[in-house]
């Protein structure tokens, strides 16, 4: 077990906490950079999108994981920076200032939903939300002049500078630099004063505003940032898919990304690439499972939908802190053997006096 010797007040909002997380980020990203020379095209689409859905993590873990606010739109949220990113190349726009405008325009409208959504709490603000993702999703549908409606719209291969990133290498790369940026711009909003404020009031609304945090300008804050970053990842996916349409931005793809950083451990960095990994292997899994399973099982229609929905109560219920949290719970016991105590993970109920005042 590593103890840390703490010298300085810096040192809780360092970056690199010991010299032991050099050495092991560094050998992480030895690997995820060398993988393309060694795997195939198959599986460098799936890590691409392993770490597109990661990119939208990070913005719905901001929100969720360090904000408390609960939102089932971003699925919307991931449409319109899909939409506005492929509208802008078909008018010519630079991929890198595509993306961009796209993501800038997707958080100036998360930024204007959080504004109705101020005043509502838990589970009407993810029914209000729940609410915008079925207008943006009609909206997709009958603004042909800008969607192509039902007909859908074409995506261009993506190109930085007549340099194509059409290619399984190319794009695989192109996502993980935007995956490490996302991931750095999340890391340093939680060291500033902002990602301090959306901790407290995550904590305690009632605390939070008695210390002089003005929740609406931080909610407002911290919904932007969630929007723009699902924005970025929306862009990826539209490469990704090629083609777009209303449908494949549906409810499905807003549980998908709320059980990402419920199952992957919520409040946690660490949590939005286990989460991403476990949703980016879990459609492979059904897809097997109906291979396998009886003709009346496998033709189910709902069954994608209800196995995540399984998935996410079965969390929440037994293991709330998600794989990260059990991951925590394996390395702390081999660390402390023969001296593991069962009861050091027992949930108890806590709550702090100042929510009695709501």
């Amino acid at each position: 077990m590593r103890f840390i010797r703490k010298t300085h007040y810096h040192q809780d909002i360092q970056l690199v906490k010991h010299s032991g997380h050099l050495l092991w980020y560094g050998l992480l990203l030895l690997l995820v950079f060398s993988a393309p020379l060694f795997t195939d095209n198959y599986l460098l689409g799936e890590l691409s999108q392993v770490f597109i859905y990661a990119i939208a993590g990070s913005g719905l873990m901001l929100l969720v994981g360090y904000t408390g606010l609960v939102s089932l739109g971003h699925g919307a949220f991931l449409a319109m920076g899909a939409y506005l990113h492929g509208y802008l190349l078909n008018l010519g726009v630079p991929l890198p200032f595509s993306l961009a405008l796209a993501s800038i325009a997707t958080a100036l409208i998360g930024g204007l939903v959080s504004v109705p959504a101020m005043r509502m709490t838990g589970i009407y603000l993810a029914v209000a939300t729940l609410a915008f993702a079925v207008i943006i999703e009609q909206v997709m549908v009958h603004w042909e002049t800008v969607t192509g409606g039902l007909r859908g719209m074409a995506i261009p291969r993506p190109e930085i500078f007549g340099f194509m990133l059409g290619g399984p290498r190319q794009f695989y790369y192109l996502c993980l630099l935007l995956l490490l940026f996302a991931l750095f711009v999340v890391m340093n909003i939680l060291r500033s004063p902002s990602g301090r404020s959306m901790l407290a009031i995550r904590d305690s609304e009632t605390s939070a505003e008695s210390m002089g945090i003005n929740l609406a300008k931080t909610k407002a804050l911290a919904f932007g940032l969630s929007a723009g970053l699902t924005g970025v990842a929306g862009g990826l996916i539209a490469h990704r898919l090629n083609y777009l349409f209303p449908d494949s931005f549906g409810l499905t793809t807003s549980i998908q990304l709320l059980l990402m950083v419920v199952v992957g451990g919520l409040g946690s960095i660490h949590g939005i690439l286990f989460g991403a990994i476990f949703i980016g292997l879990l459609p492979q899994v059904i897809a097997i499972f109906r291979d396998y399973a009886p003709a009346q099982v496998a033709q189910i229609p709902g069954l994608e939908p209800a196995v995540f929905g399984l998935i996410l109560v079965g969390f929440l219920i037994y293991e709330p802190l998600g794989l990260y949290g059990r991951w925590l719970k394996i390395r702390l016991f081999f660390d402390e053997y023969p001296l593991y105590r069962k009861a050091t993970y027992k949930r108890q109920r806590t709550f702090l006096q100042t929510e009695r005042l709501k």
